[in-house]
């Protein structure tokens, strides 16, 4: 379910009963929404929330138990792959709206958007050890935003962690009272919509890019990006604000 305001798209899972599991019609709805807002320059920023009282609770298990197949788990798997990296590849930065629990799957997805503002009262966890299913593929999300050890014991123990230490351990960046949940997401978002378009969508390529790369192969490739970047109109436009001391005007080019 989409909604657009002020440059804001807000994607919202919308299977309460279930706990926003992410059934095959789920993924491939997200997928749909994700492919339709990488071409949509009207949203400068995502928002992914949730409906009901948890966030996601991972993968819809009673859907892949009727289904014992290798073949059908590894194209499942896959193509939730494909959407977790559709969220770095999408131009807008995408911030989880992250209240209730959020596990397994659930927990990767938070970990894969580019920024996580969560309610006190949300909890996390990988949760597939508890039933004999290692979380292979949320671990690649989480040990990208946690530091090892911790990643680690998330992973093995499949123990809840609370929002506190969800914020300590890297796995989101602010923690706020759950009746202030929308309004600290707002106050992100409106942070990010202030800035240059070009910037923005420029700098999230190639914060990413670059983290695959060695050091000094990542200083020459940001080097290349800041350069194309001072050549945009709005780089000329924020500069000549900064000098002239007034506000911006950008023209997103």
């Amino acid at each position: 379910m989409r909604e657009d305001r002020g440059g804001v798209a807000t994607l919202t899972l919308n299977r309460p009963k279930q706990y926003n599991t992410l059934s095959e019609a789920m993924l491939a709805a997200l997928q749909r929404e994700l492919d339709q807002l990488a071409a949509d320059s009207s949203a400068r920023v995502v928002v992914v929330a949730a409906n009901g009282k948890a966030f996601c609770a991972g993968h819809d298990l009673k859907e892949m138990r009727a289904r014992p197949d290798q073949g059908y788990y590894t194209d499942l798997f896959n193509r939730c792959g494909h959407i977790m990296q559709s969220l770095t590849r999408l131009p807008q930065p995408v911030i989880a709206r992250v209240h209730g629990t959020a596990t397994a799957a659930g927990c990767q997805l938070v970990a894969m958007c580019d920024l996580a503002v969560a309610a006190d009262t949300a909890r996390f966890a990988a949760s597939g050890i508890n039933v004999g299913l290692f979380c292979a593929t949320p671990g690649v999300a989480v040990s990208r935003n946690m530091p090892r050890k911790q990643a680690f014991e998330l992973l093995f123990t499949g123990d809840f962690i609370d929002a506190p230490t969800a914020l300590q351990r890297g796995l989101v960046n602010r923690v706020v009272p759950a009746e202030q949940l929308d309004a600290a997401v707002a106050e992100l978002a409106a942070s990010i919509l202030a800035k240059s378009p070009v910037a923005v969508s420029t700098g999230k390529g190639m914060f990413y890019h670059q983290l695959e790369l060695g050091l000094e192969v990542a200083y020459q490739h940001a080097s290349e990006v800041m350069a194309g970047n001072m050549m945009t109109e709005d780089a000329a436009e924020g500069i000549d604000a900064f000098m002239q001391k007034r506000a911006p005007e950008w023209r997103g080019r």
